[in-house]
């Protein structure tokens, strides 16, 4: 009796000690609520810009001497302004530790830009019994984006979690996985022992024994056997544990530890000031990004019971400054010479029977090969930008035969290809006119003043039948290409080839192995008739004409460097060594090419500016301040431009190039 009361005070303890704390705890989110306390972005504190090192490296110098348009010399060291006296006044300047600005520049470098800043969780919501859930949104143009989450566990809270998962384990290793346990071995093998001990003798043996060669000795199954001798309630019970899984996950583990999609999970041990992690996230660029936010939201869970939403915080605003806006958008035109003159060429193999000129449509391949040719002779004889005025037809032939013969026997093949080319130009012009008919002009009284008939395929065109004769220039390409003979095979035909006497020739080859197979597989492939197309263009007197137009290679390299596809861009621009292929080589950082460039180029503000980039990146703050202010006199604009590039920005701080009250080094140099 005394150790039942004794227990029931403690549990009773117990359930006061829980209830304290809850209060506890739900005071402290009442509190928060009321304040509106949250966590909130700053920016990380601001390192300067160090170049990386370079084989021309300049020594780093405190004081610099640049000159300006008038030929005077200015010295500019790191300064701070005198409180006192109101001077600019020698010193060494250590940067805040933190820094309270909402937004910040960036430059992007290679196509990407790394986001930093920091997440501040102040002391008043750190709690060892919650979790504090927080979720940083990117806004970039009209899309956002969802970054990976911070979470702060509490050390109880994360204590809970571990305790939920045990306890799951605990009910997992109660749920038997092998079922041979439900069975009740000792009696089933005295079954066994007492009925056929023919079998208890092979209990050990692991040699397979069917249910058919069970029943056989037992009169029944061995699935009846061990039913009989299963504790069936034992079994029911597992399967209800079995079924049971998702629901007790979630009764013991009430707060499950979530790894996917989480940038921090971490355990605080420490109550003791704000908790500050600092965060990095890459983006790539796109076309007209110029700013993108960042905005943290987030909850504060005890249990699986949020306690607290926080407010959304004031945003984090990086504005975006990329080399993409240096480039020269001016078009580029190349001079190009037009012929009035020209010719094209087409060849078809079109077959003739052995020794016999006439066309064959149904021969072989020739209805594709003739269709083809007539298609390109009706698109050159309606074309509305040139004039057709001539077609020469050359046939060819294999090397079979003399020379004289197959002269003659090309001739009369190229002149079979007029006369049928001939009369189907002729059907062409027959059709167009039917089909545009005739145009009546009808003066102002509505009398019929003129018939004008369609000019469209109305010029004659001359048709020239040449003798193509052997193609021996032909058969040296096809050997050249045949990959069924071998280089000794190819190296005897070039010595056959190289005999002046065609017909020796021949002949010379006919004796060889390799023979057969040219002969198969070549000599007809150069039985083949050309055609030549001469054209002139419609309405143009001069033979030939100078003209202007765009170069879009150049254009879509300019285009690529204003999408931030620099490597694109300088496939592009490479061959053009210009301004913009320098403006690509300073986005992807390869500051020797660009300055090969740069360096002999006239000296605008932009080309300044650029050389500016290059002698920072390589450590010379000489030449990069002196181009800096060139840049600054020429065009007012980068004195803030310099202020995005953390390269200038770096020396206009180390220098203090951009001085109060308004007074630029820009001002001192007019």
């Amino acid at each position: 009796m005394y150790l039942k009361k004794n227990m029931a005070a403690v549990l009773a303890g117990l359930a006061l000690l829980g209830a304290a704390a809850g209060c506890g705890t739900q005071h402290k989110a009442r509190m928060i609520r009321g304040s509106r306390v949250a966590a909130s972005l700053q920016l990380p504190p601001q390192n300067d810009f160090v170049p990386e090192p370079g084989d021309w490296k300049a020594p780093q110098r405190d004081t610099l001497k640049v000159t300006g348009p008038d030929g005077h010399e200015y010295i500019l060291m790191k300064a701070v302004r005198d409180d006192e006296t109101g001077e600019m006044v020698a010193a060494e300047v250590l940067d805040a530790a933190y820094v309270t600005a909402r937004f910040r520049n960036l430059a992007e470098r290679h196509g990407k830009i790394d986001l930093a800043f920091q997440v501040v969780v102040p002391q008043a919501m750190l709690d060892s019994r919650w979790q504090l859930r927080f979720h940083p949104d990117l806004f970039v143009l009209e899309d956002s984006l969802r970054l990976d989450d911070v979470v702060v566990t509490g050390r109880e809270y994360r204590r809970a979690q571990l305790r939920g998962y045990e306890q799951y384990g605990r009910f997992l290793r109660r749920i038997v996985t092998d079922t041979l346990r439900f069975v009740d071995m000792r009696n089933f093998l005295i079954f066994l022992e007492r009925n056929i001990p023919r079998v208890y003798a092979l209990r050990n043996d692991s040699t397979y024994v069917s249910d058919e060669q069970f029943a056989s000795c037992f009169g029944t199954t061995e699935q009846q056997a061990l039913d009989h001798y299963t504790n069936k309630l034992l079994r029911r019970r597992n399967e209800r544990r079995k079924a049971n899984r998702q629901k007790m996950f979630a009764r013991y583990v009430k707060a499950p530890i979530v790894t996917e999609g989480i940038r921090l999970d971490t355990v605080i041990r420490d109550m003791n000031g704000d908790f500050i992690y600092n965060y990095v996230q890459t983006i790539h660029t796109r076309p007209r990004l110029r700013k993108v936010d960042i905005v943290l939201s987030g909850e504060i869970f005890e249990q699986d019971r949020q306690v607290y939403s926080m407010p959304r915080c004031a945003p984090l605003t990086f504005y975006i400054s990329s080399v993409s806006a240096f480039v020269d958008n001016t078009e580029r035109y190349l001079t190009r010479v037009v012929s009035r003159n020209l010719e094209t060429r087409t060849s078809c193999n079109i077959d003739f029977r052995t020794g016999r000129a006439e066309i064959d449509e149904q021969l072989g391949g020739n209805a594709r090969e003739i269709a083809s040719v007539k298609e390109n002779l009706r698109n050159l004889l309606l074309d509305e930008n040139f004039v057709l005025d001539s077609v020469t037809i050359a046939a060819s032939a294999s090397p079979e035969g003399s020379v004289a013969a197959n002269d003659a026997l090309t001739l009369r093949r190229s002149h079979a290809a007029v006369q049928y080319f001939e009369r189907y130009i002729a059907f062409v012009r027959d059709s167009v006119r039917r089909e545009e008919g005739m145009y009546v002009l009808v003066a102002d009284d509505f009398s019929e003043a003129s018939v004008r008939k369609s000019v469209r395929a109305s010029r004659e065109i001359r048709f020239k039948a040449r003798a193509g004769g052997e193609d021996w220039a032909g058969l040296d390409a096809l050997v050249a290409r045949d990959t069924s003979l071998t280089e000794r095979q190819k190296a005897r035909y070039r010595e056959l080839a190289a005999i002046p006497d065609p017909d020796v020739r021949e002949k010379r080859m006919r004796e060889e192995p390799w023979y057969r197979h040219v002969a198969e597989n070549c000599y007809p492939r150069l039985r083949t008739v050309r055609f030549s197309f001469a054209l002139h263009r419609k309405g143009m007197v001069k033979d030939t004409v100078h003209t202007t137009e765009l170069d879009t290679v150049y254009m879509k390299g300019v285009q690529a460097i204003r999408d931030h596809d620099y490597q694109a861009a300088l496939a592009f621009l490479a061959p053009y060594h210009e301004y913009n292929t320098a403006v690509a080589y300073v986005a992807l950082d390869r500051n020797a090419s660009a300055f090969e460039i740069l360096e002999p180029l006239p000296r605008t503000a932009r080309v300044n500016y650029m050389l500016a980039l290059v002698y920072a990146r390589r450590g010379d703050d000489q030449n990069a301040v002196q181009h800096y202010l060139d840049a600054c006199r020429q065009e007012r604009s980068f004195v803030s431009r310099g202020n995005l590039d953390p390269e200038i920005a770096a020396l206009i701080r180390k220098y203090d190039l951009n001085r109060d009250s308004g007074e630029t080094w820009g001002d001192l140099l007019e």
